[in-house]
């Protein structure tokens, strides 16, 4: 398995990296330690997690998935063999369970949030460290437009960073990296970091799949470029859409059809459909899986460091591991931009 170098960090890890968000909900215990030893297996040595998984969130579940990573290190004595990323959570009144309600990235927060990921993680640090959402109002999970009304008052990017340092200093978290972030945030972190002698962040964990695009078509792929911010892809399958499970059956087991379509209606637009309904008659005209050509494109973009891959059964791991070794024909590649370019980004 290939590997890439975390920003200008020291540390290297594997251009997949195994996605953990539905262990808890829609893996068990026993599942999540069988992805983790067929994952370790195939070279894989990159895993991410966060405090407030499994999806879709709920008190009851909150914290599960780092509680059976946990075990599993536990039992297999493999904390050294894998680079592990978990986020802290950001501001968001629909989770008022964790940390009271009053979740966000002061130090109290973070300190809090830090070290009760690594309780149920069972270690005593953590590779990469990352904020969630942003503190301040910025368009996320399915918001298509800036919207200045939605002010709110948010912690300062400096004192974020300064309260991360700290962490960094004692040996709690060796990296830091965003998610979910715009082209302003990753550069005022970047600036911040640089004025004051933070810690710099390394990644950014962001949307990225065939129905959306927005991390190029936005240039945040530049900005990342020229401040060696590494693109941590996540959803490259789209909740399942680019499988194309649903085009085949709609009422297919699994999340959209688990959980209220409220919960992610953005993969549930008419476009998406209607997108996923071209995609997926392109890869079988041309003798691939539609979720072989949905990863493969994704492994091979130049700016993905590496892509969050999540599955449900290890037979769904295994085939999303072996799209690493496709190789997408130039005119696969044409007609999906052609798709792209009639539908942009419905699923963003």
């Amino acid at each position: 398995m290939d590997k890439i170098k975390l920003g200008r960090t020291d540390t290297d890890v594997t251009k997949i990296c195994l996605g953990t968000m539905t262990w808890g909900r829609q893996n068990t215990e026993a599942d999540a330690h069988a992805q983790l030893d067929y994952a370790i297996e195939r070279g894989i040595d990159f895993i991410d997690t966060a405090e407030m998984y499994p999806v879709q969130p709920s008190a009851e579940t909150q914290g599960l998935t780092e509680r059976y990573i946990g075990t599993w290190l536990k039992k297999s004595g493999k904390r050294a063999d894998i680079v592990l990323a978990t986020k802290a959570a950001g501001p968001n009144p629909g989770i008022h369970w964790l940390r009271g309600g009053q979740q966000n990235f002061d130090e109290r927060n973070l300190r809090s949030a830090v070290e009760t990921s690594l309780q149920r993680l069972q270690t005593d640090y953590i590779d990469l460290y990352q904020l969630h959402w942003p503190s301040r109002n910025v368009p996320v999970f399915g918001a298509t437009a800036f919207d200045p009304n939605n002010e709110r008052p948010s912690v300062a990017i400096e004192e974020t960073l300064a309260a991360l340092g700290k962490l960094v200093d004692e040996g709690k978290i060796r990296h830091i990296g965003v998610s979910n972030e715009s082209s302003w945030g990753v550069s005022e972190f970047v600036k911040q970091s640089e004025m004051k002698g933070l810690p710099r962040i390394a990644t950014i964990q962001n949307l990225y799949n065939l129905t959306a695009r927005h991390y190029e078509t936005s240039f945040l792929d530049e900005t990342c470029f020229r401040e060696d911010v590494t693109l941590l892809a996540y959803s490259p399958l789209a909740f399942g859409q680019l499988t194309a499970k649903y085009h085949d059956d709609p009422k297919a087991h699994g999340r959209l059809t688990i959980f209220p379509p409220t919960w992610s209606p953005r993969y549930l637009r008419p476009n998406v459909l209607a997108a996923v309904a071209q995609y997926t008659e392109l890869a079988r005209d041309n003798g691939l899986t539609p979720t072989q050509m949905a990863l493969a494109w994704c492994y091979s973009r130049w700016f993905v460091g590496s892509t969050i891959i999540g599955a449900t059964t290890l037979a769904q791991l295994k085939e999303n591991i072996d799209a690493y070794a496709v190789t997408l024909p130039q005119h696969v590649l044409e007609g999906i931009d052609a798709i792209h370019a009639s539908i942009t980004n419905p699923g963003q």
